[in-house]
């Protein structure tokens, strides 16, 4: 069994994860601003880690959705750990500069995929994790706009919006100036909602390691592609 099952059900998911955490320290009022600002606030963030929550149409149903997502920008390194659907439940994708290693709990299977390759096959749209710390470069290929504004100072919300260059699924993004962090996102495919997750527990410098996220069990079986 190859690590396929893993990818595909996560790569729009992916996608959004990493705008929403470039986002996350967004202290403007235009899209362009947002972006301009996300370099500077990276930098500052040694770790960043928070639970995606929610529903999304996987395959054919709806289900649940449950995820924690751990991350060192400087280092390029991230980690998905699923609780939810119970299809992936345990399973774990780990994405450094060169490589993404998904682990299967129900075979105790690693499978080791250059990162380039586990990309384009995934159908990641050639996103490049390797730019994970470098937000401007990343979001090249986006078109990110400023839908909407709502609250009172201190308390206001972005709505922004980031829709692929190249075409594809459309990534709607809500960021609060308290803390400057994302709380909610969506995922629209084909002029519908397919996802509507919301953000919590979420902690910026909480001394994340680099061994840590990486770490997977070391009796399982290496599959590399």
């Amino acid at each position: 069994m190859d690590g396929d099952p893993i990818l595909l059900p996560v790569k729009n998911f992916l996608t959004m994860t990493l705008i929403a955490v470039l986002a996350s320290g967004a202290s403007a009022q235009s899209a362009q601003d947002i972006i301009s600002k996300v370099d500077a606030t990276q930098k500052a963030a040694k770790d960043v880690s928070f639970r995606l929550s929610g529903n999304a149409s996987l395959e054919t149903s709806s289900q649940k959705i449950d995820m924690t997502i751990k991350s060192i920008p400087a280092q390029g390194v991230a980690r998905l750990q699923f609780a939810a659907p119970d299809a992936l439940a345990d399973n774990v994708v780990v994405a450094d500069r060169s490589e993404v290693r998904q682990y299967l709990f129900l075979t105790n299977q690693v499978t080791v995929t250059p990162l380039k390759e586990a990309a384009s096959n995934a159908g990641f749209g050639g996103l490049d994790f390797t730019q994970f710390s470098n937000p401007a470069a990343l979001l090249k290929d986006y078109s990110v706009k400023l839908l909407a504004t709502s609250g009172a100072a201190g308390k206001r919300v972005f709505q922004l919006e980031a829709t692929p260059k190249n075409g594809g699924d459309r990534a709607r993004l809500w960021i609060t100036e308290a803390g400057w962090r994302p709380t909610r996102m969506q995922l629209l495919s084909g002029g519908r909602t397919v996802a509507d997750l919301t953000v919590s527990n979420y902690r910026i410098n909480s001394g994340l390691t680099v061994a840590g996220l990486k770490t997977l069990p070391k009796n399982a079986e290496i599959i590399r592609q």
